[in-house]
């Protein structure tokens, strides 16, 4: 079984994120990142997968945002589990029950850690997610952990989804980039598309940025 991306437009060019996988969903400073992975948790809960959420931030925010984006979708009371952290530890005990392992922020939950220390937990990890059926989806923030840490982070990915804006004579431009996805196939190109907080809609028109 795998988890729908259910965002218009994206989901004629991704479709799923399959069990056993890890995916990075990368930005600066765009709130669309985080709720394209609330959304994924969503999607996961509605499809009877136990969700494992770890903010870096405040608990009681998130559980906001999830009382008002799942709408009136049916589920149950227990669907998710949020946990408030400082920092990364016992990755492989969050994944070991299955399901989803959401993350936001990774990057900063993993500042104190050196880059080969990133690298074994999430080899890691990924031992788990494919050893277990648990899929992981980690945000990260751009430019926060150093190059190098970087660097391990997406290469260990079984998938990256990049989210970029730049402002021009129109305003903010908002677009995405897939550098490499689980099938082996990769979209080099700029899918561009709209965030108003509560929506992602994906351009599908072939633009030049």
């Amino acid at each position: 079984m795998s988890i729908p991306i259910e965002v218009p437009g994206l989901d004629v060019i991704l479709r799923e994120i399959g069990e056993g996988k890890l995916v990075v969903v990368e930005s600066g400073a765009d709130a669309a990142k985080s709720f394209f992975v609330r959304r994924l948790s969503l999607s996961a809960g509605k499809i009877g997968w136990p969700v494992t959420f770890v903010t870096s931030r405040d608990k009681d925010e998130l559980q906001a945002h999830f009382a008002v984006e799942r709408g009136d979708s049916p589920l149950s009371d227990r669907w998710i589990d949020i946990r408030e952290e400082d920092r990364v530890k016992d990755l492989d005990d969050l994944a070991d029950g299955g399901g989803l392992l959401a993350m936001d922020s990774f990057s900063f939950l993993a500042l104190d850690q050196p880059a080969e220390g990133i690298a074994r937990s999430l080899r890691e990890l990924r031992s788990i997610c494919h050893h277990r059926g648990t899929s992981a989806v980690l945000a990260t923030d751009r430019g926060m952990l150093d190059p190098r840490a970087d660097a391990v982070v997406n290469h260990l990915a079984d998938g990256l989804l990049q989210f970029h804006t730049r402002e021009s004579p129109d305003g903010v431009q908002r677009y995405l980039r897939i550098p490499k996805w689980m099938d082996g196939k990769f979209v080099d190109r700029n899918i561009y598309y709209e965030f108003d907080g509560k929506r992602i809609s994906v351009d599908l028109r072939n633009r030049v940025l």
